[in-house]
């Protein structure tokens, strides 16, 4: 993605004609790249071919290997799952078997990646996949395997006499389906796609770890039953919904605990930062979502300090690193910095001197005078970056599609850039015009990035809307066809800008494209849950060629970049007419 927070602007194409467009070599998609096979797999290779391996890997954090394992592919890493511990695999699943269908909405469970995680744990064998699976939490797994079979007791399925002699047979309406039977029950497939390897597992389960075995069939049959007598009396979830919300709690309070936010967290949090009020006398209190995930953060960093002696992350009982596994782990670390799995130490809230006459110039100077004054506040100012970006990547889409981490971390930096510079004069000191060079050091990020959020939707993402359907109850097309799209434009946007939510109007731009792509791609970039100034604007008031893509973006950090969005709203009744 071509894009510059600090404010320098990457032009791609070639001068070629007198009107700004395009890319024609870059349409408009909001998917993500490919993962590149070939460099996954050289990667892989040599994380295959480090010394003490075996060694290593126990000592990696999930997150890491996650990301090694999205690189490479899951398919193509059964060697190193098979040296990951239950602990690990654990916290993978937590990261891995959960996808939203779009950003921001809740994660729901992924039945198909269970089954290919099945299958990748089947290449080393059947009794090692048993014993990783019956390492972990038996609710895991029982959801997994209920998303792809029914189970039964063998007895309830086989035919038999009632007391009047009337044969009573059950068994065809189950045989007739894929069925295996295994240590007592009546495997019954509701989806074909990992079957053999739900079969061999549990085979191995059952001959290995019968206890565990058999908690899980047992689980798995109460889920197969019909369903609770409908008496009108109560409202009860399903026993499959009730399992799936359980898994799912459990799962968000263990990434609470890392530091991770739901989407309904981030979510919430966003629309109350929309809603700030700054022409209210008084500031408002402290965000209560923020408030009580800075408590919980702490209470866990104190658990961690008191579990510390009890062997690594208080989870695994390794033995102490001899020079050739440090060296390994040395090793392995090398390779995913070089390949960018593991990222380079975070950009913090410091930049250089050159940087600081930039667009963020005043969120820089304020935190060098934090660090230079208050080393604990400074901390703390990095902390609420790091949740900010979350809340970004939680509750938020940028041009349709999830933020990556250091986009969201731009986006943050950004935000609060622009609320230090619009945070209202009445919410100071008697006689200030502005925030001073030491407000961050009594002041929270999390307040600033709200004042920003709110002056972004209001002026950037709500105003383009507002004047957007203004403009379009006076413009006249002559084809039909594009005239009928842009009343319902207009409806729509009217529609969806009095709920606050004028991005979901989004897909009805596309009758724009019709009349100018570039105007069209600037207008998504503005209308949007993240505004973002689209580098079409300095095309369309720069007389040279240029040619831009649809994702030649820079966040907005400065009421400058809003004062060149204005400009280009003015202009849209000359360039739509």
């Amino acid at each position: 993605m071509s894009k510059d927070v600090h404010g320098t602007r990457r032009r791609t194409g070639s001068l070629q004609s007198h009107t700004p467009c395009l890319d024609s070599a870059d349409p408009p998609s909001s998917k993500p790249a490919p993962r590149d096979a070939t460099g996954g797999r050289y990667l892989l290779h040599t994380i295959l071919n480090t010394p003490r391996l075996e060694q290593v890997v126990p000592r990696l954090q999930p997150d890491l290997l996650h990301q090694v394992i999205q690189t490479c592919g899951l398919e193509d890493c059964g060697e190193l799952v098979a040296l990951a511990t239950p602990v690990q695999l654990t916290n993978i699943f937590d990261l891995d078997l959960w996808r939203a269908h779009h950003p921001g909405l809740d994660e729901q469970f992924d039945a198909d990646r269970f089954g290919l995680w099945l299958e990748v744990l089947l290449e080393t064998g059947a009794c090692e996949a048993a014993h990783k699976l019956a390492g972990m939490d038996v609710g895991l797994v029982v959801t997994g395997l209920a998303q792809h079979i029914l189970v039964y007791d063998r007895a309830a399925v086989m035919p038999y006499e009632t007391f009047d002699g009337e044969q009573v047979d059950t068994s065809r309406a189950v045989y007739d389906r894929l069925t295996y039977d295994v240590g007592g029950y009546v495997l019954v497939a509701t989806r074909a796609d990992s079957w053999e390897a739900i079969i061999e597992v549990l085979m191995s389960l059952a001959a290995e770890h019968p206890d565990y075995f058999q908690q899980v069939m047992r689980a798995c049959r109460t889920l197969s039953n019909s369903g609770h007598e409908i008496d009108g009396l109560d409202d009860l979830l399903a026993e499959r919904d009730q399992v799936m919300l359980d898994l799912a709690v459990n799962r968000e309070g263990r990434r609470e605990k890392k530091g991770y936010v739901t989407p309904a967290q981030a979510r919430a949090f966003l629309q109350v930062a929309r809603e700030l009020r700054l022409e209210s006398d008084a500031r408002p209190p402290a965000d209560p979502i923020a408030r009580e995930y800075f408590r919980s953060l702490d209470e866990s960093r104190e658990a961690d300090i008191d579990s510390a002696s009890g062997g690594l992350a208080g989870e695994l009982e390794l033995a102490p690193d001899s020079d050739d596994t440090a060296e390994a782990v040395a090793a392995v670390f090398e390779v995913l910095l070089e390949a960018g799995v593991l990222a380079q130490s975070p950009r913090g809230l410091l930049i250089s001197q050159e940087e600081h006459e930039g667009r963020l110039g005043r969120i820089h100077t304020h935190m060098q005078c934090v660090l230079e004054r208050d080393q604990a506040a400074y901390f703390k100012r990095n902390e609420e970056l790091a949740y900010l970006a979350n809340m970004l990547m939680g509750g938020c889409a940028i041009q349709s599609r999830p933020f990556t981490a250091p986009e969201a971390t731009d986006a943050a930096i950004a935000v609060c850039n622009l609320g230090l510079e619009n945070w209202p004069p009445h919410w100071l000191a008697a006689n200030a015009n502005e925030p001073p060079s030491s407000f961050l050091i009594d002041n929270d990020l999390v307040s600033v990035f709200q004042v920003g959020w709110a002056v972004l939707h209001n002026n950037v993402s709500m105003y383009a809307a507002e004047q957007l359907i203004g403009i379009l109850s006076r413009v006249r097309c002559d084809d039909r066809e594009i005239q009928r799209g842009l009343d319902v434009l207009r409806i729509k946007m009217a529609k969806y800008s009095q709920a606050g939510t004028p991005w979901r109007a989004r897909d009805a731009l596309d009758v724009i494209v019709s009349l100018d792509m570039l105007t069209w791609a600037v207008l998504i970039s503005l209308i949007d849950e993240c505004p973002v100034l689209h580098l079409g604007v300095a095309a369309l008031s720069n007389s040279r060629t240029l040619a831009v893509r649809v994702s030649d973006f820079e966040f907005i950090s400065e009421n400058s970049q809003i004062a060149s969005i204005r400009e280009f709203i003015q202009s849209l009744p000359e360039t739509l007419r």
